[in-house]
């Protein structure tokens, strides 16, 4: 009589090993946010790279182990709003956005609402891809994802602290910096995933020349990270507008008699 019983409270568990992985990138963006606002701008970017690795490793882990779920994937999207909406716009804000109130109580304003439409978009971009994940083409993303205009801002901010250059004095390129990465998540612009093609087993191959760029960037991690990873999200984030309007020439090309 008892194991009829047993057989539905199975169901009420989750799986801990991906769900590890997830918490620990919510940890990231949190701490990111708390390092910011004590001023500890490098270790706040750092976070957030952190949790972007976090971020690809839980989904995998979950593959390979055969353990995916909705819990998952719901408190995956939560856990990177956080870490990729809320930690880069707080950051941003904390580092520069917070004097534009220098200039007067209006564009002080500006600055917080600046930081707060990134966070916007961010969550905008999420709910997205959740509502369209099962319709859309894998191999590509539809607007910038959240982890890569995380890159952008949380890079931005390291490599300026890093050279010594106050984010006081770079308040206006911070303020188009975030406002370009927030448009860019909602935006219908595609990029590239890197997941392939297809489905079934080829589904996570990648050109042979992909590793070999990879092997590159790790080496330039090791020279120089934080100008390394500027210089390979902002090429990211700029290549989803160059391809589509290298397409839309050749649209308009392929058009005329």
């Amino acid at each position: 009589m008892s194991e009829p019983d047993s057989l539905p409270r199975r169901g009420r568990g989750i799986y801990l090993l991906p769900n590890l992985f997830t918490t620990a990138g919510l940890f990231a963006g949190f701490f990111a946010i708390i390092a910011a606002s004590q001023g500890r701008f490098a270790a706040a970017c750092i976070a957030i790279f952190v949790a972007g690795i976090l971020d690809g490793i839980d989904g995998r882990v979950a593959r390979l182990t055969n353990t995916q779920s909705e819990f998952g994937v719901q408190y995956d999207s939560l856990a990177d709003l956080v870490s990729f909406g809320m930690a880069p716009a707080l950051v941003m804000y904390h580092w520069s956005l917070l004097a534009m109130r220098l200039d007067g109580p209006t564009l002080g304003k500006i600055g917080w609402l600046g930081a707060f439409l990134y966070a916007a978009c961010a969550a905008l971009r999420l709910a997205r891809f959740n509502s369209q994940v099962a319709t859309v083409d894998k191999r590509y993303f539809v607007g910038l994802a959240s982890p890569a205009a995380a890159g952008v801002m949380a890079s931005f901010v390291w490599t300026c602290h890093e050279l010594r250059l106050v984010g006081e004095d770079l308040r206006y390129a911070a303020l188009a910096v975030t406002i370009v990465c927030g448009l860019l998540m909602v935006s219908r612009v595609r990029y590239t995933s890197f997941k392939g093609s297809g489905s079934g087993p080829k589904a996570d191959r990648v050109p042979f020349v992909t590793l070999v760029i990879a092997v590159g960037v790790l080496i330039a991690l090791w020279i120089d990270p934080p100008k390394t990873l500027l210089a390979a999200s902002v090429a990211y984030a700029l290549s989803g507008p160059v391809l589509w309007l290298m397409r839309r020439r050749g649209g308009v090309g392929e058009a005329a008699p």
